[in-house]
């Protein structure tokens, strides 16, 4: 296998709390990320080969950062530099980023500004062998959508496999164009589609049953699952594969995921606590466990359980990336 290469966003998340104490002490807490780049992090720590391409400005700041991902053992030569400056996003602690808390400030960002016809994507996808993408980079203009269409179709050219996080963010859908249009536009380039049922009924227009939400119960829901896996691959062939996690916060997280490939549902073990210590980053996660799984040619059950300890484990640590080793996750399936 070669490399994988994560191709999105680079973000610095400031974390303000929510009484304005930040103001008194003149400081925040920030962190690295942005989905791909999450997803990056984990597998270099679980010692995938990863490269990782995104936009950023040619500066001093810019260069801090490429030192710490070559310090994270993330192949940098990817990295398209220009522009004028580096997006950000203030999430006050604790919470989720499809909270209505959450402030993006990324417009005319570096990596918003990439345009089709200037990434040599011949030389930056040799020696890889998996190319992930997450829909938050098709989100922020019509310029980045188009550029991942046009990173896929190489992909797809080359025989490489497409991963794509359905990963819904309303603030950022602002151009005009439906959801939707997009997304389905991107599906067909897909080997691997990870989400859950709501993210694919808004993004590609796979019904949810209508009584899924009021009758609230696992069974309901790994039915909708199913269904939703099936019509996924039925309508965009290329696809082996279709992951639906589901998270409830009711007084604390319930979680659990499925995996549909080669005609059967798998269902992980069912994850619960009361505490939560950073929710950004869990879904990323979860989404390198799978590529994890799939790069080690790992049984899709096997693949299932990692990917869904990963995820949960996440909830426990600060910042936007893992930093559990890959015995540390296995240790923490439940048998």
């Amino acid at each position: 296998m070669g490399n994988v290469l994560s191709f999105g966003e680079l973000l610095l998340r400031l974390s303000p709390d929510t009484d304005g104490e930040w103001l008194a002490k003149s400081s925040m807490p920030v962190h690295v990320g942005g989905a791909e780049l999450n997803v990056a992090r984990a597998l270099a720590l679980w010692n995938i080969p990863v490269k990782y391409c995104t936009g950023l400005p040619d500066n001093y700041l810019s260069q801090q950062l490429v030192n710490q991902l070559k310090q994270w053992n993330i192949d940098t030569s990817a990295i398209q530099f220009g522009g004028q400056r580096i997006g950000i996003y203030y999430l006050p602690q604790g919470l989720d980023v499809k909270n209505a808390g959450v402030i993006y400030d990324r417009a005319e960002s570096s990596f918003a500004r990439l345009q089709t016809g200037t990434i040599n994507w011949d030389t930056i996808l040799e020696g890889v062998s998996w190319f992930h993408v997450s829909a938050i980079c098709p989100a922020l203009n019509a310029d980045a959508a188009d550029v991942c269409a046009e990173v896929m179709q190489v992909c797809n050219k080359k025989g490489i496999t497409v991963s794509i996080d359905l990963n819904y963010r309303a603030k950022l859908w602002q151009y005009g164009v439906p959801v939707h249009e997009v997304m389905m536009r991107l599906a067909p380039y897909c080997d691997v589609i990870m989400g859950n049922v709501w993210a694919a009924e808004k993004m590609l227009q796979i019904p949810v049953h209508a009584g899924l939400v009021t009758t609230d119960t696992k069974e309901m829901y790994l039915e909708q699952a199913l269904v939703t896996s099936k019509e996924i691959i039925k309508q965009y062939p290329r696809c082996k594969a279709v992951a639906n996690t589901f998270r409830f916060d009711h007084k604390g997280i319930l979680y659990y995921t499925t995996l549909y490939t080669n005609d059967q549902l798998h269902v992980s073990q069912v994850y619960t606590t009361e505490t939560v210590v950073d929710k950004v980053g869990s879904g990323d996660c979860y989404m390198a466990g799978l590529i994890y799984g799939f790069y080690k040619k790992q049984a899709p059950q096997e693949i299932l359980e990692f990917a869904t300890a990963a995820a949960f484990q996440k909830l426990f640590i600060k910042g936007d990336a893992t930093n559990k080793s890959v015995d540390d996750i296995k240790a923490s399936i439940k048998k």
